[in-house]
């Protein structure tokens, strides 16, 4: 453990060598330097640092290790409930590092470690390709990268992990190096699923896809309705082909000026997603869905980048709780237990994500994560504007939980937002080989991803 001692010595050492990337308790912007998109969680670690480049970066990464540091990176500071306080770390943010490079021939991008999905998406769909990006463009390409990502082709074209072709990176020891299937190999598999646990990443290359636009968009139907919608959806997703991706959501919106005032503080049932396909088969596909009557039919033909958008997940940072599992089914007594839970609990939103197809299936060349056991993900989002509800929130996620339990089949990383043991995230081969990858690379457990593999 560092002391208040060692820890003033550590952020002094470092502002003398890196007086322009180093931002420390005392210093102006230190707030801002160690927020969390989850204000609920409180990080103060020794020192944030901010690098210009990946040889900085290196130079950086050094001098920590050297004084007794461990590092932990955030993008958009995502999920950093695992990871805790941050005591005798050093934060490290690449929001000085954001160049996107796009290779419309190759159908490639390199992204350095700071852009946003929103740095990438609008320029990739001017010229008719798509990224396997998630449904918040807020969020930090390499960290929804690394712990898998799952988007909206994701039951056609798998996960963003296996669409890595290469990772620029700074090892524990500070060297720069480039992992790809032929260089650093282990490394390359290790962090396409396992996170930054082996690595501080500094740049990723990535396949795009060629497509002219997306069937997709969000049917909004009566919240009083709910149960009955989520039932037909699930039906529904028992048969729909690999080319769509969708969800079913119950949404209690604030009343919050952020918030559009068509929806603001009113209450729905939403269907949302994504077909790669026609207009005229899209109709066809989504008719059933249709047929239930929607309040308001936002679906149809839409270019790439307004799937980034169609989620309408929140991009400014909120307190909130959270709770997921993968299941392999949902029953109807799952469905009822839990939309009850949402619907009488403070618990706004309720989300049920079907997954399956190419993402139950191990990519060719893939990474750490293979593929996802189960056919739906679930997840439970509470915002909690008042410290002194944590306590009965924490129990209606957890009432939320135990609707699923009969049919859970573990976690996915990037939607585990408290501390879990990776053991309900991979494989026990292959929990051994990234361990295995970890003390290679990493012998004193100096990195730590927000789910760490290696010893505590």
């Amino acid at each position: 453990m560092v002391t208040t001692d060692q820890s003033r010595s550590a952020h002094e050492a470092l502002s003398k060598d890196f007086p322009d990337a180093i931002t420390g308790p005392n210093d102006a912007g230190w707030d801002a330097a160690r927020y969390s998109f989850n204000v609920l969680i409180d990080q103060r670690p020794e020192a944030v640092a901010r690098p210009e480049s990946s040889a900085q970066t290196a130079d950086i990464v050094r001098a920590a290790r050297e004084l007794g540091l461990r590092i932990h990176v955030q993008g958009s500071s995502h999920n950093p409930g695992p990871v805790g306080p941050l005591d005798g770390y050093l934060l490290m943010r690449f929001d000085r590092m954001k160049e996107v490079t796009i290779d419309a021939d190759g159908e490639t991008a390199r992204v350095e470690a700071g852009a946003r999905w929103w740095d990438v998406v609008p320029q990739t769909s001017e010229l008719g390709l798509s990224a396997l990006h998630g449904s918040s463009p807020e969020v930090n390409v390499v960290g929804y990268s690394l712990g898998g990502g799952i988007g909206w082709q994701a039951r056609k074209k798998g996960m963003q992990a296996n669409s890595i072709t290469a990772i620029e990176a700074v090892t524990a020891a500070g060297d720069q190096v480039r992992a790809d299937a032929d260089n650093e190999p282990d490394l390359f598999w290790a962090l396409r699923g396992g996170s930054g646990n082996f690595a501080v990443v500094t740049a990723l290359e990535f396949r795009l896809h060629p497509v002219e636009g997306f069937y997709a968009g969000n049917l909004f139907y009566p919240f009083e309705r709910g149960t009955d919608v989520l039932h037909a959806w699930r039906e529904w997703t028992r048969s729909a082909p690999e080319e769509v991706t969708t969800t079913a959501r119950l949404l209690q919106f604030p009343p919050l000026e952020e918030i559009p005032e068509i929806v603001r503080g009113k209450s729905f049932a939403v269907v949302n997603g994504a077909f790669l396909g026609s207009e005229e088969d899209g109709e066809e596909l989504f008719k059933p869905l249709r047929d239930l009557s929607p309040e308001m039919d936002g679906v149809g033909m839409v270019p790439p980048g307004a799937l980034s958008e169609m989620h309408m997940d929140p991009v400014d940072p909120m307190p909130y709780l959270t709770t997921h599992s993968m299941v392999d089914d949902l029953t109807e007594a799952a469905i009822d237990d839990a939309a009850e839970i949402a619907e009488a609990a403070p618990v706004p939103i309720l989300e049920l994500r079907h997954v399956g197809g190419a993402l139950s299936r191990p990519a060719e060349g893939c990474g750490a994560i293979a593929a996802l056991p189960g056919e739906y993900v679930t997840f439970g989002v509470a915002p909690v504007f008042d410290p002194s509800a944590v306590p009965q929130t924490e129990a209606a996620l957890s009432r939320l939980d135990g609707a699923f339990a009969a049919n859970d089949v573990g976690r996915y990383l990037n939607f585990t937002e408290v501390e879990t043991d990776v053991a309900a995230m991979f494989p026990p081969e292959t929990l051994v080989r990234l361990r295995e990858v970890k003390a290679a690379y990493d012998p004193d457990n100096a990195i730590r991803g927000n789910h760490a593999v290696g010893a505590p």
